[in-house]
């Protein structure tokens, strides 16, 4: 058939189902500037991206840390791993399988036995070192017992041997120091996922 232009309003299988091949392996189907392409009604599959590699992990009994210390904060129970890229039972981190940008997110809350906290915080680090951090400040007289830390960051990762762990610190001026954990209730969590860009 010689080349030309294919003008019709509608193309079907003869037999009402079945696939509809347009191309073949090697070419390119072009849709050019201004034309639509209208997949609102359609069941899609292999287009568009997706926000993976992804994980969430949660912790799920108390942690007990020790007082004036950063320690790693050890989320063992898993939502979600989609590439196996999360540790939940030594390293505790996350080491993403693809270069690009990650939302990383962390949160926790800080139990203390004793109602005089002076200092908290809660920490992203990337291979060992702070890369984001909540802090607050408190006194002798503040009688808190307990404080929340949230963190969210958008990270380039540049090489798929990055990691990132979460760390939390408490420092009251006296007592023991735990980071709330719970078998239905996320009270302390570490998430990412990568962005479409």
């Amino acid at each position: 058939m010689a080349n030309g232009t294919l003008k019709v309003s509608n193309i079907e299988t003869s037999s009402g189902s079945g696939t509809i091949t347009i191309g073949q392996s090697g070419e390119t189907v072009s849709v050019p500037s201004g034309a639509t392409i209208n997949l609102s009604n359609a069941t899609q599959t292999g287009v568009g991206g997706n926000l993976k590699p992804a994980f969430s992990a949660y912790l799920s009994a108390n942690q007990t840390a020790s007082d004036a210390t950063w320690t790693k904060v050890q989320c063992n129970t898993e939502v979600l791993d989609s590439d196996g890229t999360y540790d939940n039972s030594s390293n505790y981190r996350f080491t993403p399988a693809s270069t690009g940008y990650y939302l990383i997110n962390g949160g926790t809350t800080i139990k203390f036995t004793q109602n005089t906290i002076v200092d908290s915080y809660l920490s992203i680090y990337k291979n060992g070192s702070q890369t984001a951090l909540s802090e607050e400040y408190g006194n002798d007289s503040s009688k808190e017992t307990w404080r929340n830390h949230n963190l969210s960051i958008i990270v380039n990762v540049t090489s798929t041997s990055d990691y990132y762990e979460l760390y939390a610190y408490g420092d009251p001026t006296s007592g023991d120091v735990t980071f709330a954990g719970n078998s239905t209730v996320q009270k302390t969590f570490f998430n990412a996922f990568k962005l479409i860009t």
